[in-house]
């Protein structure tokens, strides 16, 4: 049997050659629910218990975090300050320490300096597709259904007062429990298990639950639609904590910066499973993983809730490995959820808002109403939306069929229908383009007005805000060429 052509890295300066027949059961054992990279027991950290509290009294009123105040604490993380930097070496030498493997080569890097971090392959060979990349135990992940069982009673007071304020948030519980957890081993400082890997965590971040008022008077309507139904989610969670059920002390609790944090923390790093149960994981180490429109690794976890982190393809060496955290044709989801552009994708939302009740009732998604934002092509089921808002409004018996015709996907009724109305629903989408790019271009130049210093989020809504408008102008270009 040849031997495998990488290691497996198991500590700073360790590394454990792997043959590879058990690089192979490896993959089938993550299928199977059974990992085969299992640290020895001796390196495992084991789960804390619910944490001590400290007295608020020990606690001292800090400096300002946006609308907040954070407390300063010698031992707790420095989350008021934006700039400091991110601890992620040592976060590393924690997690391999207490388990954590990756493929010989893998190794942290930052593209801007030390603001955003990755991971890299850096090794010398291929990594074959299918093979583990990332291997990160059950006792450093943190599991939803574990954070409930730890807190137990206080937490689940605190979550039925949520679905009774709005049955909706019940399918955020696990976000909840998550971000709950972040607190309490916030409160810890460094006697916190995870404490190196919070000091390893952003402080700022730029999504739709960070944005200001000023910040959504600069947002399209879509993007700070998105926006807003997250920070309104935020602030649910943040009522239901500050109501004094789960076990956070009081000053953390109704600090807006930690808080703020936490919630953000857990939104953008967890990885969502659904067998054998719904819940949200976050991995430390594995969660460095950023985003691609076309990935090269996936995460998983198995039955006993190990992260393993698997190659899609072959990756080469000196590829940055990358997951998807969502829809590649729509970015600004993305960017409302993460607060980065996705800058591979090749297409954007037409942004019909505004005609959301006929693309409920043509059955149609988001996700197939699309220009695309290099040769300004539109999708065809944005012709339909346009053409059905029309008929609604001037012809509903037409409508009606031009509905069912969609529904039916008969393209010949659904032809006959363009054909003769296309005059109107050229000038239609025309109109919707323009206006777009004109309220786009106000907002942008608001944006632009901001001091950077007391906005940091403004030059992330313009880039967002000029990807729109070279969009759409590419597609004005292709719709002034039809008539």
């Amino acid at each position: 049997v040849p031997s495998s052509p990488f290691t497996l890295r198991n500590g700073p300066r360790q590394s454990m050659n792997l043959g590879f027949l058990i690089v192979i059961a490896g993959v089938l054992a993550a299928a199977a629910g059974v990992s085969a990279f299992a640290p020895p027991r001796s390196a495992r950290t084991v789960r804390p218990a619910a944490a001590t509290k400290l007295s608020a009294s020990t606690y001292e009123n800090g400096y300002g975090y946006d609308d907040g105040t954070t407390a300063t604490r010698d031992d707790l993380v420095a989350i008021a300050d934006a700039y400091a930097p991110r601890d992620v070496y040592s976060m590393e030498q924690w997690a391999r320490q207490n388990g954590a493997q990756t493929v010989d080569g893998v190794e942290l890097y930052s593209a801007d300096g030390g603001s955003d971090w990755g991971l890299i392959h850096n090794g010398q060979s291929t990594v074959p597709a299918g093979s583990p990349v990332v291997y990160v135990p059950s006792d450093l992940v943190l599991s939803s259904d574990a954070i409930k069982e730890e807190f137990g009673g206080s937490l689940e007071a605190a979550e039925n007062e949520l679905v009774q304020l709005d049955g909706n948030t019940e399918r955020r519980l696990p976000l909840f429990r998550l971000m709950v957890k972040l607190m309490a081993e916030y409160d810890e400082g460094t006697d916190s298990v995870y404490y190196p890997w919070l000091n390893s965590l952003p402080r700022q971040f730029y999504n739709g639950v960070s944005m200001t008022d000023e910040c959504f008077e600069c947002l399209p309507p879509y993007a700070a639609k998105l926006s807003l139904e997250e920070k309104n989610m935020y602030s649910q969670f943040v009522g239901a904590i500050r109501d004094g059920f789960v076990p956070v002390e009081e000053t953390t609790m109704n600090d807006d910066g930690i808080v703020s944090w936490a919630y953000n923390v857990a939104l953008t790093r967890f990885h969502e499973v659904w067998y054998p149960s719904r819940q949200k994981y976050i991995a430390p180490m594995a969660d460095m993983l950023n985003h691609s429109s076309e990935p090269n690794v996936e995460i998983t976890f198995d039955t006993e809730g190990n992260c393993i982190v698997l190659a899609l393809h072959d990756i080469q060496p000196g590829s940055p490995l990358t997951i998807s955290l969502g829809d590649p044709t729509n970015p600004t989801p993305l960017f409302a959820k993460y607060g980065f552009l996705c800058h591979d994708c090749h297409t954007v939302f037409c942004k019909a808002v505004h005609l959301e009740s006929q693309i409920q009732d043509l059955g149609y998604n988001y996700v197939d109403l699309l220009f695309d934002a290099q040769s300004g092509e539109v999708a065809p089921k944005v012709w339909d939306v346009f053409l059905y808002q029309l008929l609604e409004d001037n012809d509903p018996a037409s409508a009606e069929q031009f509905c069912l015709a969609c529904k039916a996907n008969d393209e010949t009724t659904k032809q006959e229908y363009h054909d003769h109305y296309f005059a109107y629903t050229l000038d239609a989408l025309q109109r919707h383009v323009y206006s777009t790019m004109e309220d786009v271009g106000r907002r942008t130049v608001k944006a632009r007005s901001y001091d950077m210093s007391t906005h940091p989020r403004a030059h992330v809504i313009v880039a967002h805000n000029d990807m729109v408008r070279d969009a759409f102008a590419a597609t004005a270009s292709v719709l002034e060429q039809m008539g």
